[in-house]
């Protein structure tokens, strides 16, 4: 696929998108957006793509939006709608892709996430930081409002006491703290951040796909329906994933006392 503004590649099952406007922090213009929608687009349609990891080229990982350098509209890369899908949807949903990607998703936070990068990191569903990153919910120093899904994001993930906090001081929040309020899940030093995020992608792609990518949506989506609901939902996809080739591999690998090999079938 062609892209100015990321880089997408795929190899082992994971899919990589690295912003790569190195020289302006990885800033995102709209047509950043547009490529960030078509990337995720595409690996949601990709079945040998298992897992998603989105990075930032160079010393950070998005300084937000591109207040500077958007281009006119019409030199914008075509997003992945048509028709009047295209006309209405908001050009802020790009995090909102992000979030509803089938696929796992890792932020591999390499520096800075400031603004609207701070969200595109926040909407991924993990999040491994370098010991350079900075998380910044900086809106609020320009006056204006959060966007794209901060203030959805950020309560869920670190509590609404502390991403209140965050969001009424956009206070930069360094990597120990970070860690410390459940921001991210791992901080490691910078020259092995891209090992092991490579090796946590690696491990979940050579899992069994369609249990995974249904335990994301039960995760997600059960967060607003009832226990009782959520128990016969985990029953009825149980009953779809138990006669799938990897459930039949999971049982003979057992039985055999070996380790299972997983085809995503």
């Amino acid at each position: 696929m062609g892209f100015q503004d990321i880089r997408y590649e795929t190899a082992g099952g994971i899919a990589r998108l690295t912003l790569n406007k190195p020289d302006r922090l990885n800033a995102l213009s709209w047509g950043t957006w547009a490529e960030i929608e078509s990337a995720i687009a595409h690996a949601d349609d990709d079945d040998e793509v298992k897992v998603v990891v989105i990075t930032g080229e160079g010393r950070g990982f998005s300084a937000g939006t591109d207040l500077t350098n958007q281009g006119s509209e019409d030199q914008w890369p075509e997003r992945p709608y048509a028709g009047r899908e295209l006309k209405y949807r908001s050009r802020y949903l790009g995090t909102a892709n992000v979030y509803r990607c089938r696929k796992p998703t890792i932020a591999a936070v390499n520096g800075v996430a400031v603004g609207a990068g701070f969200s595109l990191a926040l909407a991924c569903d993990i999040r491994i930081a370098s010991e350079a990153a900075r998380f910044s919910a900086i809106f609020v120093k320009r006056a204006i409002v959060a966007d794209t899904g901060c203030t959805w994001f950020l309560p869920r993930i670190v509590g609404m006491e502390r991403a209140l906090e965050m969001m009424y001081t956009g206070r930069m929040v360094a990597a120990p703290e970070a860690l410390r309020i459940g921001l991210v899940s791992e901080v490691v030093p910078a020259e092995q951040l891209a090992a092991r995020v490579t090796a946590l992608a690696t491990e979940i792609a050579r899992g069994p796909s369609l249990a995974i990518e249904l335990d994301k949506r039960l995760a997600y989506e059960g967060m607003t329906r009832t226990l009782e609901e959520q128990i016969q939902l985990e029953q009825y996809l149980q009953g779809i994933t138990n006669t799938s080739a990897d459930a039949v591999e999971g049982r003979q690998s057992f039985l055999e006392k070996r380790e299972p090999v997983f085809k995503g079938r």
